[in-house]
């Protein structure tokens, strides 16, 4: 279990690695090894990983992994508030917390599951996905009409590639990328990791901007004391979500996310830097790995992506997931659920101790940090499918996302809808084809429309602006008095507009059961463009829908603030050269350039911080079995590893 779990940090540290390639390091050694050990040790990795990716989320506002998306709302704010170890620690308490609530359901469920989860048939899978949907409600930023837009450009996102009923390819404009859709891993890191990379770079300063870390991890654990109820409130929810196939990691944190921002009530500060918008998420994701290890046990039906390497490992070992697991192997199944209890401790212990020395990393000036965070978001983005136009594709989403948080788009919003966007179309076909509409007279299906409608009541009461603020009934955002000044915000939605349009247009080319969902979302879309624009052109001073951050941000007037698009050119700087001479080559020239120009660093600091980076990412490389991406140097001259 302990080598599980370092492995599991080290993963889980790393941004966007996550479960999959870290139980993938794992399957070669399990050959030989005594069953229950073999089994610790997974579980030890998989029940660490959503803890220690917290740290990449709260000190450099990058997802360690799917699981912590959510946590950046709130846990960067208070890293660049000074108190990066106050939101460390109540983090991995409340990891800690969901991750025991979570073995202790999947002891007491272990016997009485199996019902309830058959009882769940396409159309209920389809309500929870429209569930998660609602979530949209309570992120959509100070406009609605810009959060919906939002969404429904993430469901068109999340509908690239093949379509579930039909197997025609959408949206692909003869690029083979294209045709698997764009990897979640990218969509996370071009949204929020390279926005705020650029956003950082700019000020050039420490990501905290006070000398002090906090109160440190004691008032961390007070924090999560005082919000107990709603951590475990959190960790229920993470439990119903693990358990049921399909919905998994990628929506729990934003599911749990909304529900404490639409049921806290005191001072909420959420999306500026509330410690309740950390405790949510994180009991939550942690708690999900227990509810998923139920259908993955009970029925072989990995509830994840990780599960379902799990469940390899399963077959490795000789064990049969079934029935058996509640009868004759009952001993096994026990000893996965209080292997993940103390994987969990173990995790969040080493964690705390880890917090307040780590936190320290925020202190550092954000030139010294940014070129290795680009290097790890880059190499980490070609973990998708390891090729270049990962590469690609993370610098035009980054591109993207820059825009959305300049002009007050919210991006949760519009990852919620590509995350949701395949299960949501394709539970709805499967309970079209199976019921017709009479699944929406399912009791299931009721209740869980029943707490969808509830949920969006809720949510517009609460709905959160782009500073962390309760949005005012009446219009009050900042703004300047100019047509002149609106007119890159007018710009913006109209090519927004214009991406709708061609989703559209694209979607009318297929058969019915290809077209309906891209069709639908597409037009949504753009009747919510349709009530912005007027609301950009025409609307008064300090209207919802007015935002323009190169204004009226923070940032306005200070001295030392460099361009939106300096971070974003270094970042395509090193895209360019993988490009022409290969990843590796491409690092080896990037690092020390951006170091000796943009970080002023000495000689030695260079040539040390160089080589130190260089073979961190080999020695990931090697242990991945990875072959870095060429460019066209290296396709016409055959070079050794590791330049090819």
């Amino acid at each position: 279990m302990f080598v599980g779990v370092g492995v599991g940090l080290m993963i889980g540290v790393i941004p966007g690695l996550g479960g999959i390639a870290g139980l993938s390091l794992l399957m070669p050694f399990l050959y030989g090894m005594e069953e229950t050990a073999a089994l610790a040790m997974l579980i030890g990795l998989v029940a660490v990983i959503p803890t220690s990716d917290t740290f990449s989320s709260v000190l450099m506002g990058i997802p360690g992994s799917s699981a912590s998306q959510a946590t950046v709302l709130d846990g960067f704010p208070l890293a660049r508030e000074g108190q990066a170890a106050r939101a460390l620690s109540a983090a991995f308490i409340s990891s800690m917390a969901g991750g025991i609530f979570g073995a202790v359901v999947l002891t007491g469920f272990v016997v009485i599951a199996r019902p309830i989860i058959l009882s769940f048939a396409s159309a209920e899978l389809f309500m929870l996905s429209l569930f998660g949907l609602s979530m949209v409600a309570v992120l959509a930023g100070r406009s609605l009409a810009k959060g919906l837009a939002a969404c429904c450009i993430g469901l068109v996102i999340g509908s690239i590639g093949g379509a579930p009923a039909t197997g025609e390819f959408r949206m692909i404009f003869g690029l083979e990328y294209l045709y698997d859709g764009i990897p979640l891993v990218i969509v996370g890191l071009g949204f929020f990791a390279i926005p705020e990379i650029a956003d950082l770079l700019r000020k050039n300063s420490a990501i905290a901007s006070g000398n002090a870390l906090g109160s440190g991890w004691f008032q961390g654990f007070r924090d999560w004391w005082k919000n107990i109820w709603l951590s475990m409130r959190c960790a229920g929810i993470g439990c119903i979500i693990g358990a049921i196939p399909g919905l998994g990691g990628s929506v729990v944190d934003w599911i749990a996310y909304g529900h404490a921002v639409q049921t806290v009530k005191k001072d909420p500060k959420f999306g500026k830097g509330d410690i309740r918008g950390v405790i949510a998420p994180e009991s939550a994701n942690n708690a999900m790995q227990g509810g998923a290890l139920l259908p993955t046990m009970l029925f072989g039906i990995p509830g994840s992506g990780a599960m379902a390497v799990f469940l390899g490992g399963m077959v490795l070992l000789g064990i049969q997931p079934g029935p058996s697991m509640v009868g004759a192997d009952l001993n096994i199944t026990y000893s996965v659920v209080w292997s993940l209890a103390l994987a969990n401790v173990m995790g969040a212990g080493i964690c705390l101790a880890l917090a307040i020395p780590i936190s320290r990393l925020t202190q550092i000036p954000f030139q010294r940090l940014a070129p290795f965070m680009i290097v790890l978001i880059c190499f980490a983005a070609f973990q998708a499918t390891r090729s270049l136009a990962d590469l690609v594709a993370l610098l035009s989403l980054g591109v993207l996302g820059v825009l959305m948080k300049r002009f007050g788009w919210p991006r949760p919003a519009l990852l919620i809808g590509y995350v949701l966007a395949p299960q949501a179309e394709t539970y709805f076909y499967q309970a079209l084809q199976f019921n017709s509409w009479s699944f929406l007279g399912r009791p299931g299906v009721i209740i869980i429309g029943l707490m969808t409608l509830a949920s969006v009541f809720f949510g517009l009461r609460n709905r959160v602006d782009e500073h962390g603020h309760v949005v005012p009934n009446e219009d009050d955002a900042p703004d300047v008095p100019s047509f002149k000044a609106h007119l890159p915000q007018i710009v913006f939605a109209a090519a927004m507009a214009g991406l709708l349009l061609v989703a559209l247009n694209d979607s009318l080319r297929h058969d019915f059961l290809g077209q309906i969902f891209p069709l639908s979302v597409s037009v949504v879309g753009l009747v919510m463009l349709a009530i912005l624009m007027p609301q950009l052109v025409r609307g008064k001073i300090g209207h919802h829908a007015h935002f323009d951050a190169e204004l009226t941000g923070d940032h306005v007037g200070q001295e030392g603030i460099g361009n939106l698009w300096g971070g974003l050119a270094w970042i395509a700087g090193l895209v360019g050269l993988t490009a022409l001479i290969g990843f590796y080559a491409a690092l080896l020239v990037f690092f020390p350039v951006f170091l000796w120009v943009r970080a002023k660093a000495g000689l030695l600091a260079v040539a040390l911080m160089t080589i130190g980076c260089a073979g961190f990412i080999l020695t990931l490389a090697w242990a991945l079995s990875l072959n870095f991406p060429t460019g066209l140097l290296q396709d016409s001259i055959e070079l050794p590893w590791p330049f090819r």
